[in-house]
């Protein structure tokens, strides 16, 4: 962690935690007693908020960012205690820098089998220079809806190939599950009782993983969003991302601070 004095506005810090406690509420609502991961999402807010939250009471653990070069900045700067994840679309060129932060906990949108390799190799060569630091986790992103604008594996063999060169050939990599990110107006729909075509659609791959691999372990889902996190949760998430019901809209990424 950093020498900059990080100040936390007690006013803004306040606010930031009542609204994490709305969210852990709506889904402690849902999941009925199941463990959930929430996902807070910072891209674009500055390092103050995250302390607030990642401190007394609250101590809130997984923060996920897209940008690699910005998640690298506050990893820096913040406690090694909070387990970043990456969840923005993933540039292999971007792989050696990520996989070097060393509590980088999870990579969501894996998507060929470049990508996972060097994510692999360099892992590899961080836990050989610290030996302490953990196998990284992976979710494999999936394209459940089909559209061109998405990324993600197409849904049946390519899937399944690209899990099982992940399972027998990258052993610094740790297979945790699936994520999508799905259709916007199906997200829109989605409510705890009205079921979502990309999350059947992911849960149904996770299935045909697990039978065609052999798995003797269930791989998570990883869906859900601020706007349809409880529907998603309904359905089996066992990881949902939430960023601005919890921090609030964001600015421009040409006028983001690291710090406030």
């Amino acid at each position: 962690m950093s020498d900059i004095d990080m100040k936390v506005d007690p006013a803004r810090a306040s606010a930031l935690i009542s609204q994490l406690q709305g969210v852990n509420e709506r889904i402690a609502a849902v999941a009925k007693g199941r463990a959930v991961r929430l996902v807070a999402v910072s891209k674009l807010k500055p390092v103050n908020d995250i302390l607030a939250l990642h401190e007394a009471p609250t101590r809130q653990l997984h923060f996920g960012e897209n940008y690699s070069q910005e998640l690298g900045q506050k990893a820096e700067l913040l406690p090694r205690t909070i387990q970043w994840h990456f969840i923005g679309g993933l540039q292999s060129g971007r792989c050696k820098d990520l996989a070097k932060i060393p509590n980088l906990w999870c990579v969501s949108s894996v998507d060929n089998l470049k990508k996972a390799q060097l994510l692999d190799k360099y892992r590899g060569e961080k836990i050989k220079a610290e030996p302490e630091t953990q196998k990284l986790n992976i979710h494999v992103q999936v394209n459940t809806s089909g559209e061109e604008s998405k990324s993600g594996c197409a849904p049946g063999d390519d899937v399944v190939a690209l899990c099982r060169s992940i399972v027998s050939d990258c052993p610094n990599l740790h297979l945790l599950g699936l994520m999508t990110i799905g259709a916007i107006a199906r997200s829109v729909a989605t409510t705890a009782e009205n079921e979502n075509e990309d999350f059947k659609m992911l849960t149904e791959q996770r299935d045909l993983v697990t039978k065609e691999l052999g798995l003797d372990r269930e791989l998570e889902l990883s869906m859900g969003m601020s706007e349809d996190f409880e529907g998603a949760i309904a359905m089996g998430s066992g990881e949902v991302r939430v960023g601005s019901t919890i921090f609030g809209q964001r600015p421009a990424k040409s006028e983001a601070k690291i710090l406030a």
